[in-house]
């Protein structure tokens, strides 16, 4: 038996150093998706909403209009003011659109 031990490393050890390497984990939709332009025309910091005057969103296949959008986590509207330009990201969410990323555009 003790004999076969090293027998069975000097199989193995080739065919593992040949192994495919593990593919990296799988993007989220969300982070896959690209950013949508848009220009803030009113928050609500209240209710956590903000509206926004959008180019179109191509995660969500919908063309460029104005809209009210539920914002997660609310904190974000901290960062944005009326009248910014800014790219963001939504998502259908609950029966919702749902802004869940937000950035000033450069």
């Amino acid at each position: 038996m003790m004999k076969l031990v090293p027998l069975i490393v000097a199989l193995a050890l080739p065919m593992a150093l040949h192994a495919e390497p593990a593919s990296p984990p799988a993007a989220s939709p969300a982070a896959a998706a690209p950013m949508s332009d848009a220009v803030v025309r009113k928050i609500d910091t209240a209710a956590g909403k903000i509206t926004l005057k959008h180019g179109p969103i191509a995660n969500l296949d919908m063309p460029p209009m104005t809209m009210v959008f539920r914002v997660q986590p609310p904190t974000l509207l901290d960062k944005v003011k009326a009248g910014d330009k800014v790219k963001f990201h939504a998502e259908h969410i609950g029966g919702q659109m749902v802004v869940t990323a937000i950035e000033k555009a450069q």
